[in-house]
């Protein structure tokens, strides 16, 4: 017998020394969280996040060293119904003037503002202190605004501005986390109970799992100093990291469990999880940080940094698989069963697989018209795909169900530049400052009369100089939402047109909303393809020598490509369609959000891979055994289908809690990543696999001569017998 792999003696020298290994598990994730918050967390700046001309612009804002401009609020005045009472309007703006001029935290009340139709007049109220946290100081502008409500009654007075909004949405948003947060621990370890029977093999994955968590949250703190953080970092972190970390910890356990019910000793079924189950993680686990590292190939410090979160957590997933979880398991030894849930371990202690034996019989039994039909299926569901549309969502996609959006709707509505604006932006020496600002003065003027553009208010064209007059930033606005293709529309009139007619010689981009939705839908077209080519490639490469089969890479690069794209097809029928607004509680925008069709894929692709590994892994230890192929097949997915099927209806159900939070984003990355589990742990797993698995045959393992394996590993030279028609019927 050769020298056992690493992963083996790693986890014999645990399951032989469980306090050890505990002990250093434990100090190595106490490190690693207290060093990063030591450490402080480095954030993205403007241009770390450049991407296309409207980065540009934000770079040339940054470098021009704008002082920050104050936090600004407002009070906005309109009819309940008809048309506003001028002179009532007026009044109650006075008393709006007078009462908040009195509020801690309010540095300037100014005088109020009519609407150019006459609907509305607005009050804007400068704020104090740090613009950044002015959401935090805004309770008291709203209860002063509330007592001008209360004095009139025949009016609508209400707060509106950014800081309200921010307020209102951080209120709701903070509580859809909580409830997401709050609900995903108790729904895990739920499906976990009902997976083992029994209370402490439940707790184990998610042990394993949320320390795996905070260990990468400081090594990503830690690791922000060299690749930026964003916000989202965190929560994917979370996301992932749960996901991967109860799935190792099950692969694993239901391995070791089988082994002791053998008749193993405890250290001896530690060992054989650790040299099947446990090499099926580490190249599971390989495949995921492969798929993740293809992100930094999009040039995008959120990716950059979505990235970096995502392959620590897997990491350190993987080695706690490797070394605490195997100590933990011989030190509990047959504890891991107590305390066992009356019922719920009957039913797991009678699992023979006959289910799954029924579900596999077309496979196997028809293999090529199964394979046929479900392919043909998936393809159908990816179809829709091929009309995608990408989008960031705007504030009007955000819920409307806070007073603070509903009022946002009426100020846009009659003050048009206050809701979707470009910024054209020059930089050039100090000398041609008045040039420049008599040139963007110009663009402003055309662009009144054409309907794609908002009249410009009475004080004439919004423009700002940097305090050195190197650059000029010019505000247009346009009346229609930032993701509509009149938008859109104005932003090519500007860039095409106005812009370069006027600015021939000078430094400028056109940036805002709109730019920004144009520029990184482009951005995400552009490195999709790059993205997934280097993905994919690695990833064949990696299959091909684990399993020294090309047939079977192949194979596991198809299936997944399928999983894909059959996750992007129900995105677009779902949020691209008028069907499921009403049923999912959301606002559709008739797009997919801008960044998730490349995060999607690369998580989708790894996780995925999970699955493929280990029941490739299990079908492979019965062909190395002697055994047909068909056999083998049948042996492998129904040994393995449990624990795929728990282990996708954790994620399911993690991700579905997810999809019920109140932002179109969440919602899309929530459906997304539990519909396309739940049809790879199911229709790719369970149909598609083993059909074409047994159509192939022998040629499953064909490889070339040097990849060939040998010794103890080495595939049966022989072709395997045929199994006989009664043999086949069973299954």
């Amino acid at each position: 017998m050769g020298r056992r792999p690493v992963t083996v003696r790693m986890a014999r020298w645990s399951a032989e020394h469980p306090w050890r290994a505990i002990a250093l598990w434990v100090v190595f994730v106490a490190v690693c969280f207290v060093g990063g918050n030591a450490a402080g967390l480095k954030e993205a700046t403007a241009q770390d996040d450049a991407i296309g001309e409207a980065g540009r612009a934000y770079v040339m804002i940054d470098e021009g060293g704008f002082a920050d401009e104050p936090a600004v609020d407002n009070v906005l005045i309109t009819a309940r119904t008809g048309k506003l009472d001028t002179a009532a309007a007026n009044k109650a703006a006075a008393d709006a003037t007078t009462t908040l001029r009195s509020v801690t935290g309010v540095a300037e009340v100014g005088k109020p503002i009519p609407a150019n139709d006459g609907s509305a007049l607005l009050v804007p109220i400068t704020m104090s202190g740090d613009p950044e946290t002015a959401s935090d100081r805004v309770e008291p502008l709203r209860s002063a605004t509330a007592e001008v409500q209360a004095a009139h009654p025949d009016l609508r007075v209400e707060q509106v501005g950014g800081p309200s909004i921010n307020k209102a949405l951080d209120d709701t948003l903070g509580d859809d986390f909580t409830r997401a947060e709050i609900l995903s621990l108790p729904v895990t370890l739920a499906i976990l109970i009902l997976v083992f029977g029994a209370l402490i093999a439940a707790g184990v994955p998610v042990l394993l799992a949320l320390s795996s968590v905070a260990a990468a949250m400081g090594l990503s703190t830690l690791a922000s100093h060299l690749i930026p953080s964003t916000d989202v970092t965190a929560s994917v972190i979370l996301l992932i990291g749960m996901a991967v970390g109860v799935d190792y910890s099950l692969f694993y356990v239901r391995r070791e469990r089988e082994e002791r019910a053998k008749g193993r000793g405890h250290v001896d079924a530690v060992e054989i999880a650790a040299e099947t189950s446990g090499h099926a993680v580490v190249v599971s686990g390989t495949a995921v940080i492969i798929a993740m590292a293809g992100l930094f190939l999009a040039g995008d410090s959120t990716f950059s940094s979505l990235a970096v979160g995502s392959i620590l957590v897997v990491a350190v997933a993987v080695l706690g698989s490797l070394t605490v979880l195997p100590a933990i398991l011989a030190k509990l030894g047959r504890w891991v069963d107590r305390p066992r849930v009356p019922f719920v371990w009957r039913l797991t202690a009678r699992n023979d697989g006959t289910f799954w034996r029924r579900v596999l019989h077309p496979a196997l039994r028809w293999p090529a018209a199964t394979l046929i039909v479900s392919v043909l299926a998936l393809l159908a569901l990816a179809a829709p795909a091929l009309g995608m549309n990408l989008k960031f969502p705007g504030t009007e996609d955000l819920p409307r169900t806070t007073p603070a959006m509903q009022a946002y709707d009426r100020l846009t509505a009659a003050y048009p530049s206050n809701g979707t604006n470009h910024l054209i932006t020059v930089q050039a020496p100090a000398s041609s400052a008045g040039a420049v600002q008599a040139a963007l003065t110009r663009i402003a003027e055309k662009t009144q009369g054409d309907p794609l553009f908002a009249p410009l208010e009475q004080d004439g064209p919004e423009i700002e100089v940097s305090p050195d007059k190197t650059v000029t930033v010019l505000h247009v606005a346009t009346p229609f939402s930032s993701r509509s293709s009149e938008a859109a529309d104005s932003l090519h009139r500007l860039r095409s047109d106005l812009v370069p007619a006027e600015l021939k010689g000078f430094d400028h981009a056109v940036g805002g909303d709109v730019a920004n939705n144009e520029d990184y839908a482009k951005h995400i077209w552009q490195t999709l393809p790059i993205v997934a080519g280097v993905v994919l490639l690695l990833t064949f490469l990696m299959m091909a020598w684990t399993f020294r089969s090309l047939v079977v890479a192949l194979t596991s690069i198809l299936l997944n490509l399928l999983s894909v794209g059959a996750a992007y097809g129900l995105l677009v029928l779902v949020f691209q369609g008028s069907w499921a607004p009403d049923l999912l509680n959301f606002t559709s925008m008739d797009a997919i959000v801008s960044w998730l069709p490349l995060f999607l894929f690369v998580v989708l692709f790894g996780l995925s891979m999970d699955y493929h590994v280990f029941v490739v892994s299990r079908i492979r230890e019965a062909v190395l055994r002697g055994v047909p192929t068909r056999e083998a097949v049948a042996e492998g997915i129904t040994g393995s289908a449990g624990t795929v099927s728990s282990a996708a209806l954790v994620m399911v159900a993690v991700f579905s809690i997810f999809a019920t939070l109140s932002t179109i984003d969440m919602k899309q990355l929530g459906i997304g990543l539990a519909a396309a589990i739940l049809l790879d742990a199911t229709i790719i797993r369970a149909v598609v696999l083993p059909s074409a698995m047994t159509l192939l045959g022998k040629a499953n393992w064909w490889a070339p001569r040097f990849m060939r394996p040998r010794g103890r590993h080495a595939a049966p030279a022989v072709t395997p017998p045929t199994p006989s028609p009664e043999l086949v019927g069973r299954h």
